[in-house]
């Protein structure tokens, strides 16, 4: 991935409320088959919610995803 993507996420992306739920409970450090298990989930869908919303703000990590919606107000 180019330096360019990952230096400008998209601001103007709006979660899904069980993406909010992901990230709430992955900024808390919860791994993603903790976090599929309190919300329901399977690992695998959590890890693709999250590689999902990584492509749609355009980063390449769960960590700079966690990081972009902290910074913009998400969680």
């Amino acid at each position: 991935m180019s330096a360019a993507r990952r230096s400008c996420p998209d601001t103007s992306w709006v979660p899904e409320p069980v993406d909010v739920d992901i990230l709430r409970l992955t900024a808390a450090g919860l791994t993603t088959e903790v976090v599929g298990r309190r919300l329901g989930l399977s690992e695998r869908t959590v890890r693709r919610r999250l590689r999902a919303v990584a492509d749609d703000i355009g980063v390449d990590t769960s960590i700079e995803v966690v990081v972009h919606a902290v910074r913009s107000g998400v969680i």
